[in-house]
């Protein structure tokens, strides 16, 4: 399956040094804003030997729609900015690309538009794509519907210079219903994320944790994602979509 990344930050490094390795998958170029590393290749920036073409362009000297008629794909993986999606949103479900969001955060408009784009293709969109979190958050909702009056406390950890609560925070305090005062933030050196669910029974604690270890874990996370959208058909997916068969013994690709 041929895939085009949009945006080389750390994460997206993390996430071209994981498809570039993996024999199902073909990194078929990168879409960055800067001029910068456009003439090589990520396989070259990287150091990997791989069969993928990997080209870097960029955004300020190729338009959207040639480079999906030059180079065709069958999914964008975006890790760029929010408002990214406005680049490539429409060009990618007319040319029937499939759209794998890892923006942490859309505000609402972007959020409409993911909306917009999901009746004429196949769109998914996850705060945090890495599978552990997920996994977390999904042991998180039964634990809270067995108990739906527990105390419940949220402790995210990051890097220092990440600003605000984490996207992967917000959808925790979200999916159970509690309020965002209830997120404690810690901002430390390098850490590349740590989410803690407490949950304050009488007299006794249960502590559930997601510690990203390495942002290779993104990658991870995103072909398990593209493997499991392959017959999806129109519409808007989100990881619980993607996890709830292997909970409940479902056929997958319902």
């Amino acid at each position: 399956m041929k895939i085009g990344l949009i945006g080389f930050g750390k994460a997206g490094k993390a996430v071209a040094n994981v498809i570039l390795q993996h024999p199902d998958f073909s990194l078929e170029w990168v879409l960055r804003s800067s001029k910068t590393m456009e003439n090589i290749s990520a396989k070259e920036f990287l150091g990997i030997d791989s069969s993928d073409p990997a080209q870097i362009f960029s955004q300020q000297n190729i338009d959207i729609n040639t480079l999906f008629e030059n180079h065709s794909v069958d999914f964008i993986i975006d890790f760029s900015k929010e408002e990214g999606i406005y680049t490539y949103g429409k060009a990618a479900v007319q040319k029937n690309v499939k759209i794998i969001s890892a923006i942490s955060h859309y505000n609402e408009n972007e959020k409409d538009y993911l909306k917009e784009l999901s009746k004429d293709g196949v769109v998914f969109w996850s705060p945090n794509i890495t599978l552990g979190v997920n996994y977390l958050l999904f042991a998180a909702s039964l634990l809270k519907n067995i108990a739906p009056e527990v105390d419940i406390e949220v402790i995210e950890e990051h890097f220092k210079a990440k600003a605000g609560i984490s996207g992967t925070a917000m959808k925790i305090a979200e999916t159970l219903d509690i309020e965002t005062e209830n997120i404690n933030s810690v901002r430390a050196g390098g850490i590349v994320g740590k989410h803690e669910v407490i949950f304050g029974f009488p007299y006794q604690t249960v502590r559930l944790v997601h510690e990203s270890i390495s942002r290779e874990a993104f990658g991870n996370g995103a072909l398990f994602v593209a493997k499991n959208l392959i017959n999806k058909e129109n519409g808007l997916y989100n990881f619980e979509d993607i996890l709830k068969p292997y909970f409940f013994n479902e056929t997958k690709n319902n």
